[in-house]
């Protein structure tokens, strides 16, 4: 699936995720609250959000509702940032991510345990 979700989206998407369901007011608020915006900026975010596919609203009260997962855009995003900046090598994006920190020795047990568990499916 082709996901892209600019940052004004996946801040709704965040709202959306973490109320759902909830009305477009409630997310208005939530919007001015935390970000800012007017109820304007919030309205037109999640009109895009619905023309693209990724929430649906009902009435009455417009609620909305994900359509697609917070799991699922991170996996998209995820691939999206390896395969930019790390030529689609997950080698490199780990080798990257491990360069300059100290982990400590249950880090790296546990590290090693997701990679096992991950070869022995």
């Amino acid at each position: 699936m082709s996901l892209k979700l600019f940052d004004s989206e996946l801040k709704v998407m965040e709202f959306i995720w973490d109320n759902e369901p909830v009305s477009a007011k409630d997310l208005s608020l939530l919007a001015a609250k935390e970000t800012g915006w007017n109820k304007n900026t919030t309205y037109t975010v999640i009109k895009k959000l619905e023309s693209k596919g990724y929430i649906k609203r009902n009435d009455p009260g417009f609620i909305c509702t994900a359509l697609i997962s917070r799991d699922e855009v991170c996996r998209v995003e995820t691939q999206s940032l390896i395969d930019r900046l790390f030529g689609g090598s997950k080698r490199a994006l780990f080798s990257a991510l491990l360069e300059d920190e100290k982990l400590s020795e249950k880090e790296l047990r546990d590290l090693r345990k997701m990679i096992d568990d991950k070869n022995d499916i």
